[in-house]
């Protein structure tokens, strides 16, 4: 995964290019023109630009990919593979579970969908960090998977204001450690 130090090296190369692009402009300025000249200089100006173009776009598509390549949807369509599932529907205001008791340790896949209106899912741990979020929207499933590494009162949340009432959208989930086989 890129870190802050290599998005602010590729900003500033990107960046020291466009000056330098602006420094050869400007160094073009007195200089007299005959038509010949002004021709090559057009000509390199095209050259550069092009090739510019290209490093940048290079460089976005390697971005792009670097930061995407793992991003943690799973397929909506696919059929998959967690143990355990959770069926979630969003209502003004409140959270509705098909179960809000998971094990730790297990991958959970969430359905999440809404029966109202646009409805932000987002899952708290314990000492109050997001842990996983979606959107739970009228007419449609979204799929996401996690497990969770430890028990505890994990809360579930709205994030998308939902009407006068949001503030109090919240559900707990009771992560449990993992039941052995029984004997």
């Amino acid at each position: 995964m890129i870190t802050e130090n290599e998005v602010w090296v590729i900003a500033l190369v990107g960046m020291g290019l466009v000056a330098l692009g602006f420094i050869y402009v400007i160094s073009q300025v007195g200089k007299s023109s005959d038509e010949e000249r002004a021709k090559r200089a057009y000509k390199t100006s095209n050259v550069l630009r092009r090739w510019l173009f290209l490093i940048l776009l290079v460089i976005f598509a390697g971005v792009s990919y670097a930061s995407l390549w793992h991003f943690p949807l799973p397929p909506q369509q696919a059929p998959l593979a967690a143990k355990q599932i959770v069926n979630v529907i969003g209502h003004q205001w409140s959270w509705e579970f098909s179960t809000n008791q998971v094990e730790a340790g297990v991958l959970v896949e969430f359905r999440v969908t809404s029966a109202d209106v646009n409805h932000g899912f987002a899952i708290y741990a314990p000492d109050g960090r997001i842990v996983v979020q979606t959107q739970a929207m009228p007419g449609y499933t979204n799929k996401i998977l996690y497990t969770f590494d430890r028990p505890g009162t994990y809360m579930v949340r709205c994030l998308e204001y939902c009407g006068l009432a949001h503030h109090v959208m919240e559900a707990p989930i009771n992560v449990v450690a993992i039941r052995g086989p029984s004997t």
